[in-house]
C-alpha cells in the first residue's frame, strides 16, 4: 500500500497514511512520484481558506512522475505514446465539462463549475489523486504531457504552478516590448513573473516583496530593482517606483501577493493609461477600500483580473522551459526538498517565507538540501 501525506482537515497536522492501491481503468496512469510541491495554495488549504474541499485530501497539485502502470495505448497532446517508464507530468484541472458557458463561449474553463483539481478538491476516499504520495492516479483523460529530454524533472517542479500562473498573467498583461513592469511579490508567482517580463522584452522590471532570500532570488535572475516591503511604507514604495519611471508609474504592475492591501498600492504605482493585472488574490482574505475616480476612473487605469491556469498554460510551460531553461536556471529557485514525514515542517516553512521554492520528494526518506 501506498504512503501518502494526508491534509485530514484545516488547521490539523498532516498525517502520512498507507492508502489503497489505485486500479487503473482503461486509459488511465499510475505514476510513482518524482517530485510534487508545497505551494501557496498548500498553505491556503492547510488554513481553510478555500471553500469546497472535501478533506481529507492528498494536496500536491502539480507534479511530475514516471509511469508505471498503463490501462492501454494512451497518448499526449503531441501524439506521443505515454509508456511505461515515461516521465511525465499533468494538468490538475480535470472533469472540466466542455458543455458550458465559459467552456465554449467565454474560453476560460478555469470558471468551469464541474472543474475538478488534483490536490485541492478530490478527496483522499477518491483515492490517490494528489502529488504527496508515492503513487499518483491519472483518471482516464487527465491531459498529460511526456517531459521532452530538455526537460529534467528538477526543472519541472521548479517553476511548479507558479511559472503557468505568471504565463496566464503575462499573457493578461499584454507587455509591450521596453515596458517598465512592476512585480508585488516574491514568491515563487512573483518570481516566474519578472523572469517571464524580462523574456518579453520588458525595459526594466521591478520587484517589490521579502523576505531577502527571496530578493535576492529575484536580483538572481536579472531584475533591474527590488524594494523590501519590510524596510518601506506603503508611499515610499509607489514614491521609489515613481522616482525609476520618470514620475510617471510602471507602464504593467502585476500584483503577486495575497495580500489584498496591495492592491491599491499597485494601483497607485502604475502610471496614468497604464495596466494592472491581479493575479495573486487566489482566495478571498478581505476587502479593500479603493476610490473609483482618482485610482482608476481618471488614471484611465485598466485592470484585469487573473484567477489560476489552463491547458494552454500548462503547455506553453513546458516549452518555454525547454527553450530557455539551461539559460534562466529555474532549478536555482529550489530551496529544499522534503519527505513525506516532513510536510508539516514544509508547511511551516513555505508560510513563513523561509524558503523560496519547496518540492516534495515522496519516494526519498529523509529531506536533502539543492546545493
Amino acid at each position: 500500500m501506498p504512503l501518502a501525506a494526508v491534509m485530514t482537515a484545516p488547521h490539523k497536522s498532516v498525517e502520512v497514511q498507507n492508502l489503497p492501491a489505485a486500479v487503473v481503468e482503461p486509459g488511465g496512469l499510475l505514476l510513482e512520484t518524482i517530485f510534487s510541491e508545497v505551494c501557496g495554495t498548500d498553505v491556503h488549504l492547510h488554513n481553510g481558506h478555500l471553500a469546497g474541499v472535501p478533506y481529507p485530501i492528498i494536496p500536491g497539485h502539480v507534479s511530475v512522475g514516471k509511469v508505471i502502470e498503463s490501462g492501454g495505448a494512451v497518448k499526449d497532446v503531441d501524439g506521443n505514446t505515454i509508456a511505461v517508464g515515461s516521465i511525465v507530468t499533468f494538468l490538475d484541472v480535470h472533469e472540466t465539462c466542455n458543455n458550458c458557458f465559459y467552456c465554449l463561449v467565454a474560453k476560460a474553463s478555469t470558471r468551469c463549475p464541474s472543474r475538478k483539481v488534483y490536490g485541492i478538491t478530490y478527496s483522499a476516499n477518491d483515492g490517490l489523486l494528489g502529488g504527496w504520495s508515492e503513487h499518483i492516479y491519472l483518471k482516464p483523460k487527465v491531459k498529460t504531457l511526456v517531459l521532452p529530454a530538455s526537460v529534467p524533472p528538477e526543472r519541472l517542479i521548479a517553476a511548479g504552478c507558479g511559472l503557468p500562473t505568471a504565463i496566464h498573467a503575462i499573457e493578461r498583461a499584454a507587455i509591450q516590448l521596453g515596458d517598465i513592469v512592476a512585480v508585488q511579490g516574491s514568491g515563487p508567482v512573483g518570481l516566474n513573473a519578472a523572469i517571464l517580463a524580462l523574456l518579453s522584452g520588458a525595459g526594466g522590471v521591478i520587484v517589490i516583496g521579502d523576505p531577502d532570500n527571496r530578493l535576492q532570488a529575484a536580483r538572481a535572475y536579472g531584475v533591474d530593482e527590488v524594494i523590501s516591503v519590510s524596510a518601506t511604507t506603503p508611499q515610499e514604495r509607489v514614491n521609489r517606483v515613481r522616482a525609476l519611471t520618470n514620475g510617471r508609474g510602471a507602464d504593467v504592475t502585476l500584483e503577486a501577493t495575497g495580500v489584498p492591501a496591495a492592491v491599491r498600492e499597485g494601483m497607485q504605482m502604475t502610471r496614468d493609461g497604464g495596466r494592472y493585472v491581479i493575479v495573486g488574490q487566489y482566495t478571498d482574505v478581505g476587502e479593500v477600500s479603493i476610490n473609483p475616480h482618482t485610482e482608476i476612473n481618471k488614471k484611465h487605469l485598466e485592470i484585469r483580473g487573473c484567477w489560476g491556469s489552463d491547458f494552454s498554460h500548462f503547455y506553453r510551460m513546458v516549452n518555454v522551459l525547454a527553450r530557455h531553461g539551461d539559460r534562466v536556471g529555474w532549478e536555482k529557485m529550489i530551496s529544499r526538498e522534503y519527505s513525506l514525514q516532513e510536510m508539516n515542517t514544509a508547511l511551516s516553512d513555505v508560510a513563513a517565507g523561509r524558503v523560496v521554492k519547496a518540492v516534495v520528494r515522496p519516494n526519498r526518506p529523509t529531506a536533502s538540501r539543492l546545493d
